[in-house]
């Protein structure tokens, strides 16, 4: 893990709340050298009870959201969020996830004394429709070719990752399960995002690559 630079460097301090120790483990792993290329030291933290590293992530709300997001901004350069938009808890019915973004930054308002330094960002829909940017990746988690060629079927279902679906039966993560019984989320899911390289990421999810973007941008704020 890389070190803190030192205070005074030119280095933007980034705090990255997370749902859970995939998301956790995928900044430390593929996000962080990539930032820091950037001069952004970012730092994953566990939001609410994916603190207790024996119980999972998830049950986000967006008044807990937003507390977590304020008060790490007291002590970090930029504040911004991995979560998943599936079981968000609390989104309405209508609710996109474009939707439920705005509604986090109306809800920071004026609270933040620079609100351009906080950056909602949910993931639609959730961590594992990053990994059906390339499913030959699978490969590092045990997939067959028969696998791959169950996981290529779904992909190509759809134009984008990213739209694979969050329905209870269909949501990336079951269907991944569906397939690979021994998935495991917490860690196949950081390595096989690995394997694929967050060119290709970046490249076949428009959305998170919106989101990188803007994480960038701050080292010209």
């Amino acid at each position: 893990m890389a070190k803190e630079p030192a205070r005074g460097s030119a280095v933007i301090r980034l705090a990255i709340s997370v749902e859970g120790q995939t998301e956790e483990t995928f900044i430390k792993t593929v996000l962080a050298d990539a930032l820091r290329q950037k001069r952004i030291f970012s730092v994953p933290i566990l939001l609410g009870r994916a603190r207790n590293r024996n119980r999972g992530g998830g049950n986000v709300t967006v008044k807990e959201l937003v507390r977590e997001m304020l008060e790490l901004h007291r002590n970090f350069d930029a504040v911004t969020c991995l979560v998943d938009f599936y079981g968000f808890r609390g989104r309405l019915p209508e609710e996109s996830v474009e939707d439920l973004e705005q509604r986090l930054y109306r809800e920071f308002g004026n609270a933040a004394q620079h609100p351009n330094q906080i950056i909602p960002y949910v993931q639609k829909y959730e961590f594992e429709n990053l990994l059906f940017s390339d499913v030959e990746a699978f490969r590092v988690a045990g997939a067959s070719n028969e696998i791959i060629q169950k996981l290529h079927a779904i992909r190509n279902d759809f134009e984008s990752p990213e739209d694979i679906n969050d329905s209870h039966h269909s949501a990336p993560s079951r269907r991944i399960k569906s397939v690979i019984p021994t998935y495991r989320k917490v860690l196949s899911g950081p390595m096989v995002a690995a394997q694929v390289g967050l060119n290709i990421l970046r490249q076949e999810c428009p959305r998170f690559d919106r989101w990188l973007t803007r994480l960038e941008l701050l080292d010209t704020k």
